[in-house]
């Protein structure tokens, strides 16, 4: 709620996630409150144009299947997503084998949670027979190479996913395993580690990068009729890119350059809805001294801790 609240005070289009795990943490003491307490949030940010909601049970090896079953039939009732971390690691693949005989995406597929409402993140841990099942089911893969990089998670198979039908776009993971959030570097990251993993270097290529992080998005939050396009009768949400900086320079193809050449330190302007939050670098409708302040204090807590 804390995080849907400064989204809407800050006119940032959100996507908040509902968490759900089996155990208690500061927020809820078991599976059945988080649901509750998220259902609560939904309906606060129900009816405003920029906030979104989609149940985020954690991973299949943190939550029970009656939670899972209850959240399934909840998403299809309020039309909403479910975002879940899937097959991120072999550790988490070799475990699910050994306490249940099958993979976590079968045992998804038996709850009935393998269909277009499905965000699974990471999936670097895929047989031929999971792909399958994820395309012919609609599910949506968000791909983290960087975090998947950072803690030797593995590699997506992106291309294979892409070849296979399946809708892949780009996350970051948390900051604990990312560090920088930068939809830039990601970016890049994105496009060259898939010609290494793939041995081609025709695979992802950069405009196919580019749809990742945008309308591919878009379209697993069941927004894209409002944005991930700069289309007559969408938002407005635009970014301008200063191109001129000398390390972008020459430049023959845009998207090209974009993907391989350009750092976020060159986004000068940010509109959501229309609505300018960055102006010349600078932010339009929050005091950067304060969120550094604030920035400062949790680094103080953190060392205390």
């Amino acid at each position: 709620d804390e995080a849907a609240r400064v989204a809407i005070e800050t006119g940032m289009r959100a996507s908040i996630g509902l968490i759900v795990i089996d155990f208690p943490t500061v927020w809820a003491n078991d599976a059945d409150e988080y649901i509750s307490k998220g259902l609560q949030v939904y309906e606060q940010v129900r009816d405003n144009a920029l906030i979104t909601t989609a149940f985020a049970p954690h991973a299949p090896y943190t939550v029970s299947d009656a939670p899972l079953q209850k959240l399934n039939m909840l998403a299809e009732e309020l039309d909403i997503p479910i975002h879940m971390h899937v097959h991120e690691t072999a550790d988490e693949v070799d475990m699910a084998i050994k306490d249940n005989s099958q993979h976590p995406l079968d045992r998804l597929h038996e709850l009935g949670l393998l269909s277009p409402r499905l965000l699974a993140v990471h999936m670097t841990q895929l047989t031929d027979a999971d792909i399958q099942a994820v395309a012919e089911a609609g599910v949506h893969v968000v791909h983290c190479p960087e975090s998947n990089l950072k803690l030797a998670s593995g590699f997506c198979p992106v291309q294979r996913l892409l070849d296979a039908g399946v809708n892949v776009c780009l996350g970051t993971d948390g900051a604990a395993s990312n560090n920088d959030l930068d939809m830039f570097s990601e970016l890049r990251t994105a496009a060259m580690l898939a010609k290494g993993v793939s041995g081609d270097p025709c695979s992802v290529d950069a405009f196919t990068a580019v749809r990742m992080a945008t309308i591919n998005g878009a379209r697993a939050l069941g927004i894209d009729e409002v944005t991930g396009s700069l289309e007559i009768g969408k938002a407005a949400d635009v970014i301008a890119i200063d191109m001129d900086r000398i390390e972008t320079q020459p430049m023959f193809e845009p998207v090209s350059q974009i993907v391989y050449a350009t750092g976020r330190h060159q986004v000068t302007d940010v509109w959501i809805a229309g609505k300018q939050l960055l102006r010349d670098g600078k932010l339009t409708g929050m005091d950067e001294v304060a969120l550094l302040k604030m920035a400062k204090s949790w680094e103080e807590r953190i060392k205390e801790d």
